[in-house]
């Protein structure tokens, strides 16, 4: 007559966290562009932004994060403080700080950042420029100082050697 519960028909007791505990709250704005988006034009923002979706035109996204996930398609020229790439990229990707590449990357256009990532498996067609930039994009101070420092030390006879002397 009388069934004795069974544990699965008994609810879950879930506590609260204590009040000393640590929460995970998230404290960064991140706006995320889902999968079924297609945007045309020149995207900017003052917040992290996640990619899923198509973008073409141009991303201007100094100071901050951005990141191509797996089902993005871009094809701009990306400006953000860090780039990670999981999807697709057609166009130049300038990171101020740096620029990453997962095993599900694929690049084609020239990279230009202080510092890369590339995992096994990324596929990559371009050039990197790892020169030190400026928040303009342009190289700091005279690129071609160095050449003409190079060129005087050679052209100085009383520095000038023989190879193999």
């Amino acid at each position: 007559m009388f069934k004795k519960p069974v544990e699965e028909d008994r609810p879950a007791v879930v506590s609260a966290p204590a009040a000393n505990e640590p929460s995970t709250v998230r404290t960064r704005s991140v706006s995320v562009i889902g999968p079924t988006l297609v945007f045309k034009g020149e995207l900017s923002a003052d917040e992290d932004l996640v990619i899923q979706g198509t973008i073409e035109g141009n991303i201007a996204h100094h100071k901050k994060n951005l990141t191509v996930g797996k089902e993005g398609r871009v094809k701009a020229d990306i400006h953000a403080a860090s780039v990670t790439i999981e999807g697709h990229v057609e166009g130049d990707i300038h990171g101020d700080d740096y620029v990453e590449l997962a095993k599900s990357a694929v690049v084609t256009g020239n990279i230009f950042c202080a510092r890369i990532r590339m995992a096994d498996g990324a596929r990559f067609n371009g050039s990197i420029d790892m020169g030190h930039r400026g928040t303009s994009g342009q190289s700091v101070g005279n690129p071609g100082m160095a050449s003409q420092a190079k060129l005087a030390v050679a052209d100085d006879p009383a520095r000038a050697h023989k190879i193999g002397s």
